[in-house]
């Protein structure tokens, strides 16, 4: 047997080029029993299952048929064929099972259903409508009308999301329906719309309504009753094999047990330092606990990242331990390290995507770029400042709703009365948002006054009012007029304050229990879309047309295109070069993050501390951090992440101070790659300037780009110490003067004026910060 596995190994190398690492090897060969498969990023973890797969068939002998393959997503599932077909092209079609976990659970579903003589209808994703149906029967038509129903209000656009995912997430975590009131919701009486809506889909004679939730917990039902079901399913397969397990749920979980049971031949392959979806009901904790499920499984941890710079893997590596509840796991590579991460603060929020498109700018291979957030909102000021310099990109997940959103629709509410206040059906939509305190009794009169005279006029003239309300109408009426001239920024600044719209978002938020910095987050996205536009329909133009360009950029899936992407969906791809943005407290992480239970690290803190591990890890050579001092008006601290980032890659350096100030980093890390001057030509580099425009930083930083060596930045940079003695004035890039004292062979100190510094040599003579003056 051990000649066989040889020969099948080599056979595989000499084919395909494939060598595997021993543990990869192990994983391979260790095919009976339950084994748990820890791979770090990066650590060809989908090659592996491959040649375990193909393992099991040319060498185990076992039929493909026999081997079930289960992943996360449909595209993880399309992969992992596609590259088994490259691999073993002469195996039969249609032998080994890959699917997803929807795909088998629809199966089982639908064969239990089909037994119990149940019809089941879709209504989850595209849905056709019925003849009969005056409306389709979806899933989200259905929810808003119960929501109508029991609140007499309707949702938001928001409000669906955290519903849908709070539904979803009760029925991943199998919490019975008597629970569900303990399980947080922002929604108002989440609990008893999802239990009202349970009841509908069961309200229909002879069938059920089913949405991809549904799929799960029918098919774990049914094989939680035994019998013939339950013995088929088991029967038809011999190994079953996991992919993107830390993505797995409960009920999920259940199905795969109940499916290995009877063979106990099960691989699991995940990472618990890259589970990032419990708020969606994965269960990280499954894998930890795995042995209390499979006494007698084996753990193997692949640690060598193939993908990486030394200098990437050895930060995230330290980074991820800040994390207790995790397999303690040491990623390596063998790559050579490249640059160091590069730590960028800029001054104000505002500068970010300015600075982001001027680093990119002129870039070669736009396709190996990504710019990864947290938040889709942040997309929208990345798409607008990219469009508007032409540098194509694709948005792996846009996200249409912000062009749909009601406070936008406020805002072009309030430019339409600018341009006629002579119409009550325009009042109406914004009455109750801006000041005046128009009563609904009012709206009623004035709907019945039809002059042709201003709203506001009819409202003094002819509509009782309070004391206080001439005075206000009147002054609303001269801002209306004057906003019809004034240019679209300006002009949302006086809808937001002096016509009240922010006091009105106040009250919104205490009443409704919305995120109030969302809310003001898109007002000023909206008036950064605004600058430099001239007229109020210029704004509703390029608003069209943005919206317009996220839904085209989809087509740049396949181009030579900068990709932006959240965190969460970046997980598995991979890019020479990646830039994190809005790296600040509040973001990532976010102040639910950073809340303590009962004195405890929140579990959502560690799920945070992975997200930015996952973001870290999708870059192969090159890695920008970027935060900021001033967000929307307010201060904003640098994200804690990026603070550890930095001590773990200079500990002998100070932390960063406040953002005006010059920082110890700035000497390598805060370039503007590829920045071009206003002429469009390559700005020179080594220069020193107040940043501002593209990098929009407001401090000074020296220059250079990605790539450069220190002689190229600083052509007079100290490349040894030899010929140094104590006392020798010296000048470092971001310190300044100093006078040289004494060096090692890690580390070097110098008296600068504000106080003798220990420094590390590689840093310094490496990216040739120092120099003699």
């Amino acid at each position: 047997m051990s000649g066989a596995r040889n020969d099948f190994f080599a056979r595989k190398h000499a084919e395909l080029g494939v060598a595997l690492n021993e543990v990869q090897k192990k994983a391979v060969l260790q095919t009976e029993g339950a084994l748990l498969l820890l791979a770090s990023p990066g650590s060809g973890k989908t090659t592996t299952i491959i040649m375990r797969i193909g393992y099991l068939i040319e060498v185990k002998g076992v039929h493909p048929s026999r081997i079930k393959a289960v992943t996360f997503s449909r595209a993880s599932a399309q992969d992992m064929k596609e590259r088994y077909g490259r691999f073993f092209p002469d195996h039969p079609d249609g032998g080994v099972q890959f699917s997803t976990i929807h795909s088998f659970a629809f199966e089982v579903m639908r064969e239990h259903l089909r037994r119990s003589r149940m019809s089941f209808q879709i209504i989850e994703g595209e849905v056709e409508q019925q003849e009969d149906e005056e409306l389709p029967l979806h899933k989200k038509l259905i929810l808003r009308d119960l929501y109508r129903k029991v609140r007499s209000e309707n949702l938001t656009e928001d409000q669906m999301e955290e519903l849908t995912t709070y539904i979803s997430y009760v029925k991943n975590k199998l919490i019975p329906e008597r629970e569900w009131e303990s399980v947080k919701c922002d929604v108002p009486e989440a609990a008893l719309v999802a239990k009202e809506y349970e009841s509908f889909k069961r309200s229909f004679a002879g069938k059920l309504l089913v949405d991809y939730d549904d799929m799960l917990v029918l098919a774990n039902g049914a094989l939680e009753s035994g019998g013939e079901l339950l013995w088929k399913y088991q029967n038809r397969f011999d190994y079953v094999l996991t992919d993107e397990s830390q993505d797995t749920s409960l009920v999920q979980h259940a199905i795969i047990e109940k499916l290995a049971r009877r063979h106990g031949c099960l691989c699991v392959v995940a990472d618990d330092d890259q589970s990032i979806y419990t708020w969606r009901a994965a269960e990280p904790q499954y894998l930890l606990d795995f042995r209390n499920v499979f006494p007698e499984a084996s753990v193997l941890k692949m640690e060598q990242n193939y993908r990486s710079s030394r200098n990437i893997v050895d930060i995230a590596n330290k980074f991820i331990k800040r994390n207790e509840q995790r397999y303690d796991k040491n990623m390596f590579t063998r790559n050579p390290s490249n640059r160091p991460i590069y730590l960028k603060q800029l001054d104000d929020y505002k500068g970010q995507a300015k600075y982001v498109a001027a680093a990119i700018e002129g870039t070669e291979q736009l396709s190996e770029t990504a710019v990864l957030y947290r938040n889709n909102a942040s997309s929208i000021m990345l798409m607008n400042e990219f469009e508007r310099r032409g540098i194509p990109f694709y948005m792996k997940d846009g996200d249409n709703r912000f062009f749909s959103h009601w406070v936008l629709e406020d805002v072009l509410g309030f430019m339409r009365m600018a341009y006629t206040d002579k119409r009550p059906d325009l009042l109406e939509k914004i009455h109750t948002k801006m000041a005046g305190y128009i009563s609904k009794v009012q709206m009623a009169a004035l709907a019945g006054i039809d002059n042709g005279e201003s709203v506001f006029d009819n409202l003094v003239s002819h509509v009782p009012l309070q004391d206080y309300q001439p005075k206000q109408l009147l002054e609303c009426k001269e801002s209306f007029q004057a906003m019809r001239s004034m240019e679209p920024r300006a002009a949302i600044r006086l809808i937001r304050f002096k016509l009240g719209y922010e006091r009105a978002i106040d009250r919104m938020c205490e009443r409704l229990g919305f995120r109030k910095e969302n809310l003001i987050g898109i007002l000023n996205t909206l008036e950064d879309i605004a600058d430099g536009l001239d007229t109020l329909e210029d704004f509703a133009n390029r608003l069209k047309y943005l919206e317009a360009v996220m839904k085209a950029s989809k087509k740049n899936k396949h181009a030579d295109a900068v990709t932006f992407s959240t965190l969460h969906s970046a997980k598995g791809l991979e890019f020479e070069r990646v830039f994190m943005v809005d790296l600040i407290d509040g973001i990532i992480p976010s102040n639910e993050d950073m809340k303590k239970v009962e004195g405890e690290v929140s579990p959502l803190m560690e799920e945070a501390v992975r997200l930015f591990y996952v973001g870290m890890t999708r870059a192969k050579r090159e890695l920008t951090l970027l935060s900021y001092g001033k967000r929307d008006g307010e201060e904003a601290k640098e994200s804690q992440f990026m603070a550890a980032v930095r001590q773990l890659q200079s500990p002998q350096q100070a932390p960063a101070p406040a953002a005006a100030v010059r920082r110890p980093e700035a000497a390598w890390n805060t370039e503007a790659p590829g920045r071009r001057s206003a002429s469009g030509k390559p700005a020179a580099t080594g220069t020193k300037r107040r940043a501002s425009g593209a990098a929009g930083s407001g401090v000074t930083v020296t220059e250079g780009r990605p790539g450069e060596q220190p002689s190229e930045r600083n052509p007079h940079a100290l490349k040894s110490f030899d010929g140094l003695k104590a006392g020798d004035a010296v000048m470092h890039e971001a310190f300044g003067a100093g006078k040289f004292l004494s060096a090692s062979r890690d580390m070097v100190e110098i008296d600068f004026d504000n106080g003798k510094r220990k420094l590390s040599v590689a840093a310094c003579i490496g990216m040739g910060l120092l120099s003699r003056p």
